[in-house]
């Protein structure tokens, strides 16, 4: 079964030039847009209306988010801290002996 998007919801966008970059959806505006965030280059003062269906759903949530909202104290530093583990490009894969696999040129 496909996990939901709703607010609160940690998606992953899936057409569009932030193809791949995982958002938090801040609010729903109808069945068909939500608004998400990134901290980054979605922040809070221009959130992206984005339809659901070029969004993938993951399992995962952050209600802090939507707390922190809801009291109107929520900042992208916030919001950058719970989309940090969904960031896998940002941290290179380590080889066998513990090296970056990246070539050094």
């Amino acid at each position: 079964m496909k996990p939901e998007i709703f607010a609160g919801s940690i998606v992953f966008s899936k057409k569009g030039r932030d193809k791949g970059y995982p958002f938090v959806v801040l609010l729903s505006l109808d069945t068909d847009f939500v608004l998400i965030v990134d901290g980054k280059r979605r922040t809070l003062a221009k959130p992206k209306r984005k339809r659901r269906k070029h969004l993938s759903a993951t399992p995962h949530a952050a209600p802090e988010i939507l707390s922190l909202y809801a009291m109107n104290r929520l900042k992208d530093s916030d919001v950058r801290k719970a989309l940090k583990p969904f960031y896998a490009s940002e941290a290179a894969p380590a080889g066998p002996d513990g090296s970056s696999s990246q070539s050094k040129a």
